[in-house]
C-alpha cells in the first residue's frame, strides 16, 4: 500500500505538473515539447545499459556486492549518458528550433538532452539502490520527492514567472533535476562507497535487459512522432495528454511490480517453477488494479479539459478510447517481470523486443495509414497479442525448470 499509495501520488503530481506545462505552453510549443520529450524518453534506457537491473537483482541477494555494483552503474551511466547527449546535440539542431539564436537553441537543446536523459537515469538509479536493499521506505521518498519538486518548478515557472516556450521551460526543468540529484546523491552515501569497476559477466545480461526497454521506448513513441509529421499540433498535444495519463493508470501495476521483483529474484533463484504460486497470486492483483484504474480515468475524462485547458479538443475522446488498455499491459508485465526475475533475460528480451519491433512498424504505419484512429486500434492489437507471447514463453520456462528439477532430484543427467 505504501508503495502503491507513493507511485499513486507520484502520478497525480506528475499530471499535474503536465496539466500546468501544456496550459501554459499551448497546444504548439507543447507539441514541440513532447516531440524532444518522445526522443529523450528513447534515450535514457540505452544511458547505463542495463546496469540498473543488475544492481537490483544482485544486491537483492548478496547486499556485500553493493560497491561494486554501484561502481559498474556509475561507469556505464557516464559514458553511455555524454555519448548520447553529444549525438542527440549534432542531430536534433536541424529538426528543432527553440530559438531563432543557432547557438541559444543549441543550449536549449543540450539542456533538455541532459535533463531528460542522464539526470533522470540518476534519480531512478537512485530508487532501485534502495529497492534492491528493500529499503522500500526510502526508495517511496525518492519517487514522491522528484514528483513534488517538478510539480513546485512548473507552478513557479510557469504560473508565478510566466514561462510561455520550451526553452524557458528547458531551463526552469534543468534547475529542478539538478536539485533533486544532489539529493539522491546525498540520500545514497549511507550505503557506502562505489568501487569502480566494470563487472563483464553482467554486460550481457544488461544489454538482454535495456534492449526491450528501448524497443519498447521505440514503440511507444514511435505513434506520437508520426502523429507530429501527419496531423495538426493540437492532435499531437492532445494524445500526448492522454498517453501521460494512460502511463499515469498503470503505474500501480508498477508499484506491484517494483515490490515483487527482489522477492521473486529469490524465489527463483533455483528454478522459475518455484515461484509459480507467487506471480499466479500476483497477476490476480495485477488484473483488479488495472480494471479499477480503467474504469476511474473512463469516469473522471470529462473533467479534464477543466485542468489542461479547453484548446485541446479532443482530450476526452483519446483519454477514454485509451484508458483500457491498461489491462492488457498490466497482464503482460507481469510475466515479462517474472522471466526478468528469474535471469531469463534472453527469452524477456526476446518475446519483447520482437513484440515492439512490429508493434513500432504496425503503430507507425497504422498512425500514418488513419491518423489517429489507426494509432488507437493498433495499440489494442499490439497490448493483447503481447499478453499471449509473453504467457507463452513463461509457461515455457516453468515447464523446462521444473523438469531441470525434477531430473536432478532423481540424479538423472540432463540433456542439453
Amino acid at each position: 500500500m505504501a508503495s502503491g499509495g507513493s507511485l499513486i501520488m507520484s502520478s497525480a503530481a506528475q499530471l499535474l505538473t503536465f496539466a500546468i506545462v501544456a496550459r501554459s505552453l499551448g497546444v504548439v510549443e507543447f507539441s514541440v515539447f513532447v516531440a524532444i520529450t518522445a526522443i529523450c524518453n528513447i534515450a535514457v534506457h540505452l544511458c547505463g545499459l542495463g546496469g540498473m537491473e543488475c544492481l537490483v537483482r544482485r544486491v537483492a541477494r548478496d547486499r556485500t556486492i553493493y560497491p561494486v555494483m554501484l561502481g559498474h552503474n556509475i561507469i556505464l551511466t557516464s559514458l553511455s549518458g555524454a555519448a548520447l547527449v553529444l549525438v542527440g546535440t549534432a542531430i536534433l539542431p536541424f529538426f528543432f528550433a527553440l530559438s531563432p539564436d543557432p547557438l541559444h537553441n543549441l543550449f536549449y537543446i543540450v539542456l533538455m538532452l541532459v535533463t531528460n536523459i542522464v539526470l533522470v537515469r540518476v534519480i531512478v538509479l537512485t530508487e532501485q539502490i534502495f529497492i534492491g536493499h528493500t529499503d522500500f521506505a526510502s526508495a517511496n521518498i525518492v519517487v514522491v520527492s522528484f514528483a513534488f519538486a517538478r510539480t513546485i518548478t512548473a507552478a513557479l515557472a510557469c504560473l508565478v514567472f510566466g514561462v510561455s516556450t520550451v526553452a524557458h521551460w528547458a531551463a526552469w526543468q534543468f534547475g529542478c533535476h539538478v536539485l533533486v540529484a544532489l539529493g539522491c546523491l546525498f540520500a545514497l552515501r549511507k550505503l557506502g562507497r562505489p568501487k569502480f569497476r566494470i563487472v563483464r559477466e553482467e554486460l550481457r545480461l544488461g544489454m538482454y535487459f535495456s534492449i526491450p526497454f528501448i524497443l519498447d521506448a521505440v514503440r511507444k513513441n514511435a505513434d506520437l512522432l508520426t502523429l507530429n509529421v501527419v496531423t495538426t499540433a493540437e492532435i499531437v498535444a492532445s494524445y500526448s495528454v492522454a498517453r501521460r495519463i494512460l502511463e499515469s493508470s498503470y503505474l500501480s501495476v508498477e508499484a506491484l511490480n517494483r515490490l515483487i521483483y527482489p522477492g521473486s529474484a529469490r524465489a527463483a533463484a533455483q528454478g522459475l517453477h518455484n515461484a509459480i504460486g507467487r506471480i499466479r497470486k500476483v497477476m490476480l492483483a495485477a488484473c483488479g488494479i488495472s480494471v479499477a484504474a480503467a474504469v476511474t480515468v473512463y469516469i473522471f475524462a470529462p473533467v479534464l479539459p477543466y485542468l489542461f485547458g479547453h484548446d485541446y479538443l479532443s482530450l476526452v475522446r483519446f483519454v477514454r478510447s485509451l484508458c483500457w488498455v491498461v489491462v492488457p499491459l498490466g497482464m503482460w508485465s507481469i510475466a515479462a517481470e517474472a522471466l526478468g526475475a528469474a535471469g531469463y533475460h534472453g527469452a524477456r528480451a526476446t518475446v519483447m523486443g520482437l513484440g515492439s519491433v512490429a508493434g513500432a512498424a504496425l503503430a507507425a504505419w497504422a498512425t500514418w495509414y488513419a491518423p489517429p484512429t489507426g494509432t488507437i486500434i493498433s495499440f489494442y492489437v499490439i497490448e493483447i497479442a503481447m499478453v499471449a507471447a509473453t504467457w507463452s514463453v513463461f509457461f515455457r520456462y516453468v515447464k523446462k525448470d521444473r523438469g531441470s528439477g525434477a531430473a536432478i532430484s532423481s540424479g538423472k543427467p540432463l540433456n542439453g
